[in-house]
């Protein structure tokens, strides 16, 4: 495939989580860059070899992972230069983009520990008898408006607003206190000082500036900024609710699918996203496969869609495990607001929006494991949740897959590439490979046997730079960063 000239992708790779997404798998998370023209240039006459090269890791690189370690949801800022990885322990960490060093050519701005903070504690509700986990569920950020970072972050029921700020100067000099802190006795003052801001070490702070909190039944799955950047949604299993940045104690509720009887309950919110340009537009998805676009001008209670997007099942491949594999886990609208891409557990789809009946494009994800549903079904691996992402242009999609495996699509070009994030290429600039799984027949030399993938490893949460060819994924307690051969 071809993309931009000279583009640069990442990948991070981290622990994912399991069919209930309360007990997840501990795989290693990764971070991968490179350039979108190594993946996908494809020109005649050998030599032009995909070349991904490895350049950093963070975190232990331990077989025995504590789950609170666990990486449960990635996210880049506005600008890219911030990345925010939230885990099952409530920790929020933030990764910083270093400048470029312009004296060492294969030197890209790596990513460095910005500020590390606790963002939830464990709860427990007395009334329900029901613990709280601290577990992050996600992140999303703020535009920068001044100095300071603002950024919103969630367990199952509470929503917090988080300032990120930068200190480097510290006051000296007051009348009233001891440079120690102490307070002076004001009759033992005899002359007055004007304080002065002295230098001092970089401190990074996060302090908590709002709270929204009481206002979901069950357990939050999604928080979408709105672009007006003043509103904000929060999504559970039945109900969407709308909230003002400023205002804490009340928010509005503009969907309820939940029935008067809770035994005709046929379907369950499992993820939603406001449009990217249009302040009153926004987006769920269901369990069933559907996707509901809503316009909030129409009423308070967006109880009534304004489209329905729904793809025709096919006959051929009907069995028991359809409705669980048509459940779709993510929905993303492009940058551009004209499309939306959904995965749900085998494939990924593009809709556009002005066409509801039918996606205007499906990537098989994994179909090889079609065949494996039974098995998967068993040990519970068929309702994991990946996530998808797209690229600054919306000219590639990618997701994860399983054995450490994601994949990248070009829309343009309509080619694709497997790669594997492991720990075995973490050698400076070492070149990984393209991965290819042998689904039935004789395997080739450089295949993987679709009986032989590992289903613990497997990766969920993905995120791409907004500007750069920069992509993160989550596996574990690590964090990988891989760029394209230099040359």
């Amino acid at each position: 495939m071809k993309c931009q000239r000279n583009g640069w992708c990442v990948l991070y790779m981290g622990w994912c989580q399991g069919s209930n997404d309360s007990s997840p798998s501990t795989k290693p998370v990764m971070f991968l860059k490179f350039s979108l023209r190594s993946v996908f240039y494809a020109g005649g006459g050998g030599g032009n070899d995909i070349q991904w090269c490895f350049s950093q890791v963070k975190g232990a690189v331990d077989d025995d992972v504590a789950e609170a370690d666990i990486i449960s949801t990635v996210e880049f800022n506005h600008s890219g230069e911030l990345l925010a990885t939230g885990d099952k322990g409530g920790r929020v960490v933030i990764f910083q983009q270093e400048q470029e060093n312009k004296t060492q050519s294969h030197s890209r701005g790596e990513y460095n520990v910005y500020s590390t903070f606790q963002s939830h504690e464990p709860e427990f509700d007395y009334l329900k008898s029901l613990e709280i986990e601290e577990k992050i569920n996600k992140i999303r950020w703020l535009p920068q408006k001044n100095a300071a970072q603002f950024l919103l972050s969630t367990n199952d029921k509470t929503i917090k607003l988080w300032k990120i700020s930068e200190r480097d100067k510290r006051p000296e000099g007051y009348n009233l206190k001891e440079e120690d802190g102490r307070y002076r006795d004001p009759t033992t003052v005899t002359t007055l000082r004007v304080p002065v801001f002295r230098p001092m070490d970089l401190m990074v702070e996060a302090s908590p500036r709002r709270i929204f909190a009481n206002a979901h039944t069950y357990h939050i799955n999604s928080i979408s900024i709105n672009s007006d950047y003043e509103t904000y949604l929060s999504a559970d299993d039945l109900r969407i609710n709308l909230w003002h940045l400023e205002i804490t104690d009340r928010s509005f509720n503009i969907v309820d699918i939940k029935p008067a009887n809770m035994e005709e309950l046929t379907e369950v919110i499992t993820a939603a996203e406001f449009h990217p340009n249009s302040c009153n537009t926004f987006v769920y998805s269901s369990s069933k496969g559907t996707i509901r676009l809503c316009d909030m001008r129409a009423s308070a209670l967006c109880d009534r869609h304004s489209k329905l997007f729904e793809e025709p099942e096919d006959p051929s491949n009907r069995s028991f495990f359809s409705e669980i594999i048509s459940s779709i886990s993510d929905v993303k609208f492009s940058h551009s607001g004209r499309y939306m891409m959904t995965r749900d557990y085998l494939s990924v789809k593009i809709w556009d929006l002005n066409m509801e009946n039918r996606p205007v494009e499906t990537y098989q994800v994994h179909e090889y494991l079609r065949s494996k549903l039974c098995s998967l079904y068993e040990n519970d691996c068929i309702f994991d949740k990946f996530e998808c992402c797209w690229n600054g242009s919306d000219s590639v999609v990618m997701t994860g897959s399983y054995n450490n495996f994601f994949r990248m699509f070009d829309r343009n070009t309509k080619r694709d590439i497997t790669l594997e994030a492991s720990r075995e290429n973490n050698k400076p600039r070492t070149i990984l490979k393209p991965r290819k799984v042998c689904a039935s027949g004789k395997r080739k030399k450089d295949e993987i046997s679709v009986d032989s993938l590992d289903f613990n490893k497997k990766i969920l949460h993905t995120a791409w730079h907004p500007k750069e060819n920069i992509i993160a994924v989550a596996t574990t307690n690590n964090l990988y960063i891989f760029q394209d051969k230099v040359n």
